[in-house]
């Protein structure tokens, strides 16, 4: 597999971000291990393509990158002549005393990162472990009315993962201090998730609001009357106007999503006139013999 990041996820050097992650989440779903259970393959390209969606996904490391700063496992490069700089400062340099007259790892790493590592003394060196990336695929309601759902890593780590209410679809939640272990004591990197709500049967969304079709019976529209309304919190009853017609859209307030201020997103339920499956001889039998219905044309102004 190689080892440039771009390659990786198959897109050119000046790829936007938005196609960066387009292409991380396209791959992330076919190699995801738990789509692929015991394929050692498919894990090992997962894992190659959440190191690199790790480091082109983040501008400023992509970018550090692109100048030769890091490489593609993001670990420092040491500076443009650095060796040679060294070996000038340094006659036993390139001598045929062999490695052991090349610098320490103590004296590269305190050139690198300026932080007075010393000969003997130790790096001194703190940083800040690396982020993982991860994909999570829930349920639409739980993406409304928020759940606890677990995550496993590649590495097969399992973690708990608290999904707040309101969560959408290509949402990145952060688990602080989940990532890699930091160096010389640095704080370690976070989880970055990535939710992937799924579809609901009768649900749909819109921002905060949710939307759904709703099949009352003939008599329900001539006659009105309260039904239940399926909502993602539950029933709740809904009165139906008499003389309804399908397209009719009734609003229920504070019955959608719940936002960050506590405050919900409404829901719309669109009437749908649905007549019984089998025929009816007494519907009929009216419908005949009802002068008005012969009378109406719903498709007056149609006409081309």
């Amino acid at each position: 597999m190689s080892d440039d990041p771009y390659a990786v996820l198959g897109v050119k050097r000046d790829a936007s971000q938005d196609d960066i992650r387009k292409a991380y989440r396209a791959l992330a779903r076919k190699h995801h291990p738990d789509l692929n259970p015991g394929d050692k393959a498919a894990e090992e390209r997962f894992k190659a393509i959440s190191a690199a969606n790790d480091l082109l996904g983040d501008a400023e490391k992509r970018a550090r990158f692109d100048r030769g700063e890091i490489d593609a496992t993001g670990a420092e490069r040491p500076p443009p002549g650095y060796y040679r700089d060294h070996a000038g400062a340094n006659p036993s340099y390139g001598s045929d005393a062999g490695f052991a007259d090349m610098v320490d790892e103590d004296e590269l790493l305190a050139h690198i990162f300026g932080r007075g590592a010393r000969r003997g003394h130790g790096a001194g060196i703190r940083m800040k472990g690396g982020n993982i990336t991860a994909r999570l695929d829930i349920d639409f309601l739980d993406a409304v009315n928020g759940a606890t759902k677990r995550v496993t890593l590649p590495d097969g780590t399992v973690v708990d993962v608290t999904v707040p209410p309101g969560t959408h679809e290509g949402q990145v939640l952060r688990l602080r201090g989940k990532g890699t272990p930091g160096i010389g004591g640095g704080a370690p990197g976070d989880l970055l998730v990535e939710v992937m709500v799924g579809a609901h049967r009768h649900f749909t969304r819109r921002d905060d609001d949710i939307l759904l079709d709703l099949p009352i019976s003939l008599s329900e529209a001539v006659l009105g009357g309260r039904v239940e309304v399926p909502t993602p919190a539950g029933p709740v009853a809904m009165k139906i106007p008499k003389g309804s017609n399908t397209g009719t859209v009734l609003r229920l307030k504070g019955r959608g999503v719940k936002r960050r201020d506590g405050t919900r997103g409404d829901a719309f339920a669109t009437l749908r006139v649905v007549l019984p499956d089998a025929p009816d001889a007494e519907l009929e039998a009216f419908a005949e013999g009802w002068e008005a219905g012969r009378a109406q044309n719903p498709r007056a102004g149609m006409e081309s």
